[in-house]
């Protein structure tokens, strides 16, 4: 069982009191997934012993974006894909940070504050494209929302990879930008808050701040290869807010996290007590069915020929192709109560009644969870 799942099913009640007001739907039907998950599901996994007659029933995952125990096998299947469509060039990654005084708002509305960033900052990064006279043509990039710090502070901000290069699509040429230097970061962070802004203000429904910082932060770094910044990027991407492996302490009312801090590289440790922590991860639940990965140009899914003729252009030219790391999904594996032999997975069914009322002393028996 999850830790962070064990300390909000102590202190539900006293959250959704204290937070009452906060709350929205989308987070009332993560913290229900969650409580629920392998423990009460319409429909179960049936598994039988190829040893012995023994059978048994196990609830199903919850399957929450949000819930620690589930989705682990997401990040890996989206690397695969991500990994797939990677180029022999440099890489950029470039991150658009939604200033402090917008975030109250962001929490407010999140849906269209999010897809305004998404919108605005796709815009600007193909126009700055057109226009570089290194690219001037077609450029792909792959975007994901990080909501949080590594305190797990709300902090909204948008990352992109983009591999150095653009596709003209006239001369139906590659051509490959072997600068370190892609964008000015101060230029795109002025057309960041003027587009983002004048969206904002269009959107109905949202008033903006009468105090806005003049300067806005974007940052554009050369990062080497694209392996690397996937692994970034999917670090937080399905696998909840703050793993339980970071969860080293919860004792009289006070939960103690690790986090590593960004600038100094140095682990730190956070302890706040068990309600404010509670808040402090699900403040993160995204608006139920928002994408929060996203591939622009050449990277889109529709463009898959042409990227494929791409790195075909790529291999004739003689670039060689990064070596990519194997990822394997591992399989559930149940083992038998009666004799510890491996149970056979028999498909999903509705549950019987009285298998689901015994399915907890079968569980710490049969071992893995599924």
């Amino acid at each position: 069982m999850s830790f962070f799942i064990d300390i909000l099913r102590q202190y539900k009640d006293a959250f959704v009191h204290h937070y009452a007001s906060r709350i929205t739907p989308d987070i009332h039907q993560a913290i229900q997934a969650m409580l629920s998950c392998r423990t009460e599901t319409a429909r179960v996994s049936r598994w039988g012993c190829q040893n012995c007659t023994h059978s048994a029933e196990f609830p199903l995952s919850c399957g929450h974006r949000s819930c620690p125990q589930c989705q682990h096998s997401t990040t890996s299947d989206w690397l695969i894909r991500q990994q797939a469509k990677l180029l022999p060039v440099h890489y950029f990654m470039v991150t658009f940070t939604l200033p402090f005084e917008l975030r109250t708002m962001a929490q407010a509305h999140p849906e269209p504050v999010y897809q305004a960033m998404f919108d605005v900052a796709a815009s600007v990064l193909k126009d700055f494209a057109t226009r570089s006279p290194k690219l001037s043509g077609d450029i792909g990039f792959t975007g994901v929302l990080h909501t949080h710090s590594r305190r797990r502070d709300y902090h909204p901000h948008l990352h992109f990879i983009i591999p150095a290069g653009s596709y003209h699509t006239g001369k139906h040429q590659w051509r490959t930008c072997k600068s370190h230097y892609l964008f000015n970061a101060f230029h795109l962070a002025k057309v960041w808050r003027a587009r983002l802004l004048e969206s904002l203000n269009a959107t109905p429904g949202l008033t903006l701040p009468k105090q806005l910082p003049q300067k806005w932060v974007v940052d554009c770094q050369h990062v080497g290869k694209g392996a690397p910044a996937l692994q970034y990027l999917s670090r937080y991407l399905y696998r909840g807010v703050l793993p339980d492996s970071s969860i080293i302490r919860h004792v009289d009312g006070q939960v103690s996290f690790e986090y590593q801090d960004s600038q100094t590289h140095t682990k730190h440790i956070r302890t706040l007590p068990a309600l404010e922590f509670l808040w402090l991860v699900l403040q993160h639940v995204l608006p139920k069915g928002f994408r929060r990965v996203r591939d622009y140009g050449v990277l889109r899914g529709h463009c898959r020929p042409l990227l494929r003729r791409i790195q075909l252009m790529l291999a004739v030219a003689g670039a060689v192709f990064p070596p990519l790391c194997e990822l394997k999904r591992t399989s559930a594996m149940r083992y038998c109560p009666c004799c510890q032999q491996p149970m056979r997975f028999m498909g999903i069914s509705t549950p019987h009644r009285t298998t689901m009322v015994q399915h907890h002393s079968v569980l710490n028996r049969a071992g893995a969870m599924l």
